[in-house]
């Protein structure tokens, strides 16, 4: 992991807007990341006429120490205050979000009045040996590093691979609170809802997409499953056809 880029000063690193038409989508990146990781998307969905915001979450893209300054609720509100934002410019707003990002989505989905949303590799519950026993390891140890398949890492395109190599211990415990927060109120979530997944997500509980799917009350609900590529899908070979399906879904719910 020592060879991974992190630099946050990278263009693609950058928050963004790009004005479209009255669909808004907000894009939200996931735990450790930056935006780099959801920009491909939002040119893609902007190219298809949407009008785009990427954000940086709070402690994200400038230093492992700074995000141990943040925690859960900071994300939720940087997450409520861009919808909100987006709302006050467009006539239909419809989130997608990454990992944690997508957990987000799954909030904004249930407290607020989407037109649609889109979790990708949204975790119901993590495989990452790290993240399960980094809560008790706050005590004792202050970050901890990830662990990474060389192989898989050369999956992803590398000029958008921006996102810190480990995490404060203590915001593993804010993860999981927000987990547990979105699984608890699925049946809240009425709008049609695209849980995309990789089988090759070696992250998340492999049943996640199908968790979000069966928990939601959404009358228009389905699974975009991918194959061989890893978590990050969005910078992976896979990321124009995430792009389409996610357009088709978003462009569909401006119709109910």
């Amino acid at each position: 992991m020592a060879d991974r880029p992190q630099n946050f000063l990278a263009p693609e690193a950058q928050p963004f807007f790009f004005e479209g038409d009255e669909h808004g989508v907000l894009l939200i990146h996931g735990f450790t990341g930056s935006v780099s990781h959801m920009r491909l998307l939002g040119e893609h969905l902007h190219d298809q006429g949407f009008t785009v915001m990427g954000i940086n979450l709070p402690g994200h893209a400038t230093s492992v120490e700074n995000m141990a300054n943040y925690g859960w609720k900071d994300w939720l509100k940087a997450s409520i205050g861009a919808y909100k934002e987006l709302r006050s410019k467009c006539k239909y707003v419809s989130v997608s979000g990454l990992s944690m990002g997508g957990v987000l989505t799954l909030i904004l989905a249930e407290q607020a009045d989407l037109t649609a949303a889109a979790p990708i590799s949204a975790p119901m519950a993590v495989q990452n040996k790290a993240m399960a026993f980094a809560g008790p390891a706050s005590l004792f140890m202050k970050t901890v590093s990830w662990s990474s398949d060389p192989e898989r890492q050369n999956m992803l395109i590398q000029q958008y691979d921006h996102g810190y190599t480990g995490f404060p211990t203590r915001c593993a415990v804010d993860l999981s609170h927000l987990i547990k927060m979105a699984r608890r109120n699925l049946d809240k979530v009425i709008c049609p809802v695209l849980a995309v997944q990789s089988h090759g997500d070696e992250t998340i509980s492999a049943d996640s997409a199908e968790v979000i799917v069966n928990g939601v009350s959404s009358t228009r609900k389905e699974i975009l499953w991918l194959d061989d590529v890893p978590h990050v899908c969005t910078i992976s070979k896979e990321h124009e056809h995430i792009a389409d399906e996610i357009a088709k879904h978003f462009r569909s719910a401006e119709k109910r």
